[in-house]
């Protein structure tokens, strides 16, 4: 999670289930709603299991504009990553990319299926967070704004001004 946040991933969640069947390790969203997949094997018999499964047969299924494995060093060799998958390693508390990873893996399919996983995690948060939604938290901040005259509680953000850049379009590399 750490280094999808690094990688300038403004969303990152770990371990929830997708209709696929699919459960990330960690999968976070950057700009454009593009999506980072990685998935951490620590042991070689784990990493062999993963390539027999359903949304790896079939990778179209699978969520992930770019996918990465994270390993110890030397547990993968390139060669046996699937198609347009990168490979990570951890070495001394710090992960080094040994492959980049394709940036257009994910299909519709793919993105249907992250839909999915975001909209079950947005749920259980506001479950949480009963008997308050977080439609009314957010109208909650709004009313908070305009009983202080215009100002919010100190840490909150205005709805404009707050940066949203998976509403933006994907910046082209220079």
């Amino acid at each position: 999670m750490q280094w999808l946040r690094w990688y300038r991933c403004g969303v990152v969640l770990s371990e929830q289930a997708c209709v696929s069947g699919e459960m990330p390790d960690a999968i976070g969203w950057k700009r454009a709603s593009h999506s980072v997949l990685v998935e951490c094997k620590v042991t070689r018999a784990d990493f062999l299991a993963d390539r027999a499964k359903p949304f790896r047969l079939k990778p179209e299924s699978g969520v992930g504009c770019e996918r990465f494995y994270l390993t110890p060093p030397a547990l993968v060799k390139v060669e046996e990553l699937p198609g347009g998958w990168g490979l990570l390693e951890l070495r001394r508390g710090r992960v080094d990319m040994v492959q980049g990873s394709a940036k257009n893996l994910r299909t519709d399919t793919g993105f249907r299926y992250e839909m999915n996983l975001l909209l079950a995690s947005l749920r259980r948060v506001e479950v949480r967070i009963e008997p308050q939604s977080i439609t009314d938290f957010l109208k909650w901040k709004n009313r908070m704004a305009e009983y202080n005259r215009g100002s919010l509680p100190e840490g909150l953000a205005a709805a404009e001004e707050e940066l949203n850049v998976f509403l933006e379009p994907e910046v082209p590399a220079q």
